[in-house]
């Protein structure tokens, strides 16, 4: 049998693509982890945070449905500024996902294992060792199904899905049909006015709540397995990047008035991880509650599963084009997978959770790697949106709406994440700079080693 040397073509259909971009994203997962992050920091002006991170965010959005005119490339970001900036930009575009995809191993999985053990062993939920434990079975078992198969991916995405947007509209309906006429909090225009905010507020806001959009990217790395369109070859994986996008702004959005007029400040707290869960407590009798459980694991797995998806596409890209070691290149002869660069960050994923098990609580260490993933995620996708504004340049004379959304707004939105990650990088304590800044900074490492590689090569040659 021959041993194909490319990706699955023409695999993923527009449908599927929007369906990975919102499992990127993780709805519930991400509002169980990151909300009482994003409370305790700014408040009630959580919902004008997560509102105008939505519409930022969807100008790095354009920028990267704009790039990939370009070509498909499962390295996307990595591929496009490295076409526009140089290959030693695009070298830091891509380690920078692969950093925070890494990171996001811990911060997803100790999630899921929280939530698993809640539902089968409630005395150890704070047990940092149990935690890793059951979360290094959770990777495991996810890194074996992305693996098998991008057909496989999908297929488990969308029965997911499926199930945990029904469950999250049951909580969204019943909490405004409870809760509207005597909330904790009465809404106001001031939660989302941006006269609200101060430059560090809303710095401190925008950097907690982009983790909560991260992750649509993963249908652009997935464009050489997405059907095209005449338009381009990433039709099917720019639809998934853009209406995934939409969907969650109004999202995540209404899901954080529904949390600010359920729960005190107190229940926010205390909840920690189990933000959902909290609210499903005070909506819905046992055990009809758990389902909340069950619908953040579904979350935290499907993002899991999309996050593996963009680390080893990325590195199998950056691989093939030398920039890394060549064995990360190679195609699994049946699944059509790149399995070493998803074996690594199996490798990689289970070392940060054994590392992390000797943190002292669960909330340490998802403080600290949310924030140090806020900043990568910066990093990169600010890249990402100066490159369309510099590659489409000649676009600012070619009516309003051209330079709008291939200038303009992409350039606008790369300029906030550098002020997001310049401003928060100075408040974060060591291990979070550690993680953020260090993280970064390794990747001179394997740009030497592959530069002394790749010189050898030419030289034996």
């Amino acid at each position: 049998m021959s041993v194909p040397d490319e990706l699955s073509k023409n695999t993923l259909g527009s449908s599927e693509s929007i369906i990975m971009g919102i499992a990127g994203t993780a709805p519930a997962f991400s509002v169980a982890v990151t909300t009482a992050a994003i409370v305790s920091s700014v408040g009630e002006l959580s919902v004008g945070s997560v509102l105008f991170c939505g519409l930022i965010m969807f100008g790095i959005v354009l920028a990267f449905m704009n790039l990939s005119k370009i070509t498909a490339n499962a390295g996307a970001a990595y591929a496009w500024v490295g076409h526009v900036f140089g290959p030693n930009w695009g070298f830091f575009t891509g380690w920078g996902l692969l950093v925070a995809s890494v990171c996001f191993m811990v911060s997803a999985t100790i999630p899921a294992a929280s939530s698993t053990l809640l539902l089968i062993a409630p005395s150890y939920v704070e047990n940092t060792h149990a935690i890793a434990a059951v979360a290094a079975i959770w990777l495991t078992l996810i890194t074996l199904l992305v693996a098998r198969g991008i057909k496989h991916s999908s297929y488990v995405q969308i029965s997911f899905t499926i199930i945990e947007a029904t469950i999250l509209i049951a909580i969204i309906v019943g909490a405004f049909i409870q809760y509207w006429d005597a909330p904790v909090r009465m809404p106001t225009l001031q939660w989302i006015s941006p006269l609200s905010f101060s430059p560090g507020l809303f710095a401190t806001g925008a950097l907690i709540a982009i983790f909560f959009f991260w992750g649509w990217d993963v249908t652009m790395n997935l464009s050489e397995e997405s059907k095209s369109s005449q338009g381009h070859a990433s039709g099917a994986a720019s639809t998934g990047a853009f209406w995934s996008v939409i969907n969650m702004i109004l999202f995540f959005s209404i899901m954080m008035v529904v949390v600010l007029i359920v729960l005190t400040d107190d229940e926010i707290s205390s909840a920690n991880t189990n933000v959902l869960f909290a609210v499903a407590s005070k909506l819905f009798p046992e055990p009809w509650n758990y389902l909340a459980v069950f619908c953040t694991i579904l979350s935290t797995v499907g993002t899991i599963e999309t996050q593996i998806l963009q680390f080893s596409r990325s590195l199998f890209s950056m691989s093939r084009d030398g920039m890394m070691h060549p064995s990360y290149s190679k195609i699994h002869p049946e699944w059509q997978t790149p399995w070493i660069a998803t074996l690594a960050i199996w490798v990689l994923g289970l070392l940060l959770l054994f590392t992390s098990s000797y943190m002292p609580t669960v909330k340490s260490i998802l403080s600290s790697s949310i924030m140090a993933i806020g900043f990568q995620i910066c990093f990169y996708m600010s890249l990402a949106g100066f490159a369309c504004a510099w590659y489409y340049r000649s676009q600012l004379v070619n009516g309003p709406s051209r330079a709008i959304g291939y200038v303009i707004w992409p350039f606008l939105s790369a300029l906030f994440m550098v002020f997001i990650a310049i401003y928060s990088a100075q408040t974060f304590d060591f291990l979070t700079n550690l993680i953020g800044l260090g993280g970064l900074a390794l990747g001179f490492i394997p740009l030497y080693l592959n530069r002394i590689r790749n010189r050898q090569r030419c030289l034996s040659n």
